[in-house]
Formats: C-alpha cells, structure tokens, sequence
C-alpha cells in the first residue's frame, strides 16, 4: 500500500527528467520501462503488478483513493510535473512509471489457445492500440505484432488500448514468417484480412468456430502477396454501401468479433446454481 509522498520535483529533478526519456522508444528498450497515463491505465497497471511509482496531482490523489492504497510507490507533485511527463495534451492528473510488459515469442505459450492476432507492419499507434483494446474484449489469447509495426509500449498506443494492454499477452517479432510459423504450430488457421479475400467473412467454407489466428496488414496498403501466401485463407469483410473499405481496426474488430461468435456456439453450456 501506498503512502503518499510529496515531493518537490522540478522539470529538472533526475526522476523527472528520466520519466520524460520514456517517450523514446530507444530509452524505454534501454531501460525496461514504459509510461502509463491517466486513471484507468495506472489502475490496470497497479493491478498487474508492473508499477515502479506514480506521479499524481493532489487533486488525483484525493479522488483516486483506490489507485492510491494499491499502489506501491505514490508520489504527490505539482500539476506542472505532471504535464511535464504525461505526453497527452490534457494530462488526466497522474502517470505510472511502468516495468516492460512486452513480451517475446519465446516467452508466449500458445497451448490451448484459440484465438490470436498477428498485426504485420501496422503503424499506427491509435490503430495498434485499437486492436489490442478488442482484442482483450474478445477474449483473444495474444496479440502479435510482427514485422515493422509501432511500438505498443509508446505512449500514444498505451493510452489508445484503455488499459487491456494489461490485460492480455502482447508479443513483438520482427519476423512475420517466424510470427506466423508459431501461431500454426500451435494449431491455429492463419486467416489473412484483406479486400480482395477468396472467401467472404460469412461463407459458408470458412469455419469460424475452429482456433483462429487472424492476419492484419498495414493501414495504407494492407497485405503485400508475400505476407497473404502465409494464411491458410484470405478473407474479405463484404461492404454492403459505398464506402471503400474499412479502417484497420474496424475490420479487426468484425473480423475478430465473428470468429469468438462462432468459437463460443460450441462451448457447453453455463451451469447456473
């Protein structure tokens, strides 16, 4: 439990200054470390156990009383502070100075899982964000991302997952086929998300219901023909109106969304007492 601490931190104080290099990809590697703004992603922070300290206003402190008791290392400073370290643009009042919660494919154990996704050379940080956020509401196994994709641990795709970083493994591997290669050993289907799929999301030939790992490709120009040889099926989301396409995680999301449907028809029944 936390006791609060104030502490008369300046933009220049050691502690400030190295929380502030965490919004450098190459630091945060260095260092094992990452930052968690506002509320909700310090609180699933604090829950998973990856907390180093807290920086948070005294407003925050007082109407988070429940962050504050179960966090290890609590410190009360200016609201300038804060602004300082955060790199939103309104800054909720408090930010969490993170272990690593990365992990490597090494480390992932894939036995029994049923759904996974495999993100190849996604950019965006809203967009991996986004897909790490429905992937935990789907109750997906994993999240890869492989290839030249954005770092999940940069702040803007921490506060895009709304704390479901968390809540789920996040592997990186550079190497899409070796990415891929893992997800099959494990018994999963690749399926490959893209416009020009030979099946459409709801064919009758593509069983849903069977351990899937869904394949997404880059914002701009999605799956190059390298990276769709890799899936056992390529699958299109049909479009009904006029629009072009979907973005990425909108299509992650249907796409994901209609495999967990199918996968949990054929789990038994609950028995309610």
């Amino acid at each position: 439990m936390a006791s609060p601490e104030q502490l008369d931190l300046t933009a220049r104080s050691g502690r400030v200054k190295h929380a502030r290099r965490l919004a450098t990809r190459a630091f945060r590697d260095r260092t094992g470390e990452f930052l968690a703004e506002g509320p909700q992603a310090v609180r699933e922070a604090v829950a998973a156990g990856v907390v180093l300290e807290v920086f948070a206003t005294a407003e925050a402190t007082q109407r988070y009383a429940d962050i504050v008791a179960a966090s290890p290392d609590w410190q009360v400073v200016e609201p300038e502070i804060v602004a300082e370290v955060a790199d939103a643009v309104a800054p909720q009042g408090m930010v969490a100075r993170c272990r690593t919660v990365v992990r490597s494919l090494a480390d992932l154990d894939l036995a029994g899982a049923r759904l996974v996704v495999v993100c190849a050379d996604v950019r965006d940080p809203g967009n991996a964000g986004a897909v790490i956020r429905c992937a935990d509401a789907v109750g997906a196994d994993a999240v890869l991302l492989a290839g030249d994709c954005v770092d999940p641990l940069g702040p803007k795709v921490v506060r895009s997952t709304v704390g479901s970083l968390f809540h789920l493994p996040v592997v990186v591997e550079r190497d899409v086929p070796v990415a891929i290669a893992a997800v099959r050993a494990a018994g999963l289907q690749v399926l490959a998300a893209d416009g020009g799929g030979d099946l459409g999301l709801y064919d009758p030939d593509l069983d849903l219901a069977a351990p899937s790992a869904w394949l997404l490709g880059n914002e701009a120009w999605g799956l190059p023909p390298d990276r769709r040889s890799l899936a056992d099926k390529v699958v299109s989301i049909p479009i009904y109106g006029r629009a072009e396409s979907l973005n990425l995680a909108t299509a992650a999301a249907v796409c994901l969304y209609a495999s967990a449907q199918g996968q949990r028809a054929l789990d038994p029944p609950v028995q309610r007492p």
